[in-house]
């Protein structure tokens, strides 16, 4: 299953982009890569990644959010991580990414004081 993103938005400035499928080397994080740094380039720079559709990620998909967050950061925003189902947040931590950017169980969580 191909990865999907659908983009949306919430409160005035906030993105929160609906992840379905796999993020996995190759197109996955290119399409993850490409949509974020669209965004970023259009000034929205509060973004949710909401992976509650997300079946499997690879150490590149978990490199990709890492990268990501540092762009998103280095530009003046923020980048959050919501609904990531339990075994994807198992290895999200397993890996340190919560030390590196917040990750929320919902993606109403992850706006709240953004």
């Amino acid at each position: 299953m191909p990865l999907v993103i659908e983009s949306k938005q919430i409160d005035p400035d906030i993105t929160i982009l609906e992840m379905t499928g796999k993020i996995t080397m190759g197109n996955d994080c290119r399409q993850i890569e490409g949509t974020t740094q669209k965004k970023l380039a259009e000034n929205q720079k509060k973004i949710i990644f909401d992976l509650s559709g997300i079946t499997h990620i690879d150490s590149t998909g978990i490199g990709t959010i890492v990268k990501l967050a540092a762009q998103v950061k280095a530009a003046g925003g923020e980048l959050r991580v919501a609904a990531a189902s339990p075994h994807i947040a198992q290895l999200l931590k397993m890996t340190n990414v919560d030390r590196i950017l917040s990750l929320h169980p919902t993606t109403a969580t992850a706006a709240t004081g953004f």
